[in-house]
């Protein structure tokens, strides 16, 4: 089974956005999309999101928090990530797309 592909993450910790450069052919206004959705998600809820596909190529919010960290808000992670899936629908879809055809073969 195929390991799961980081698109992007962002980390309150180190204050800190990754942005996998495989992913470089993304039009510029996609990418500062998803860096503006991490950042503002880890600066509100504090912890590490990346976003990563699966084998099957599915978009996953991955979210971890350090052991002891009591500022991680578990509850406003999940209203943020529920939030970005209803608002973010079409880019998110449109990700999906991408990664299916130029990474994984698909034919459309």
């Amino acid at each position: 089974m195929k390991e799961k592909t980081v698109l992007c993450g962002a980390s309150s910790y180190e204050e800190k956005y990754y942005f996998n450069p495989q992913f470089s052919a993304l039009p510029e206004s996609i990418r500062q999309e998803l860096q503006i959705m991490c950042v503002l998600y880890t600066e509100d809820v504090g912890g590490i999101l990346t976003m990563e596909f699966d084998h099957g190529g599915n978009l996953e919010f991955r979210v971890t928090a350090a052991d002891g960290d009591y500022l991680f808000d578990e509850v406003g992670s999940a209203l943020k990530i529920k939030q970005y899936r209803l608002e973010k629908r079409e880019l998110l879809e449109s990700l999906e797309l991408f990664y299916r055809v130029f990474f994984l073969g698909e034919k459309i």
